[in-house]
């Protein structure tokens, strides 16, 4: 099987989970595509290294990772765009479940790059706190905080009833 033919492979059978990835992060489909489409691009140049024998996936989610928080970074130089208090419209005590992933997408959108990046990792993605440090190429302890900071400002924004329901696994 020719390098080409592998790099196929991988991007059918992992692409719509690394566009999830990106959207998450990015915070709009549009953003989303031109992400992953360079990502992909990224990865298929280095394709002969990275498939030699190890997972490209994590690499490919690190690329994406490190250009939605670049391009957000970006943005707020650009525009500064300030908020001292979350939204006065309050969430819904019960929803759905598309009802919910509209609000934690909406949330997430208001976080920080780098925590909206961990919680992505952390609570959609499934990876441990090692595998998200790896990722970012930060410290466990960091990844740790930035969890911590950015489950609290999600409350903030959407309430503490909705925890629960959004993040079952995580601590309260």
């Amino acid at each position: 099987m020719s390098g080409h033919e592998g790099f196929t492979e991988f991007v059918a059978a992992r692409g719509a989970n690394l566009f999830r990835i990106a959207h998450l992060t990015c915070g709009s489909r549009d953003e989303a595509e031109d992400v992953l489409q360079g990502a992909l691009e990224k990865a298929y140049r280095s394709w002969g290294r990275l498939h030699a024998g190890s997972d490209p996936e994590p690499y490919v989610r690190r690329i994406i990772v490190n250009t939605a928080i670049s391009r957000a970074r970006r943005r707020a130089i650009l525009r500064i765009f300030l908020t001292d208090s979350p939204p006065e419209t309050p969430a819904p005590d019960s929803l759905s479940g598309v009802e919910l992933r509209q609000v934690l997408i909406a949330g997430l959108r208001c976080l920080p790059p780098h925590q909206r990046a961990v919680l992505v990792l952390r609570f959609f993605e499934d990876l441990t706190e090692a595998q998200t440090a790896e990722t970012l190429r930060c410290s466990i302890g960091a990844v740790k905080s930035q969890a911590s900071k950015g489950l609290a400002r999600l409350r903030a924004l959407i309430g503490a009833d909705l925890n629960e329901e959004a993040f079952p696994h995580a601590e309260h």
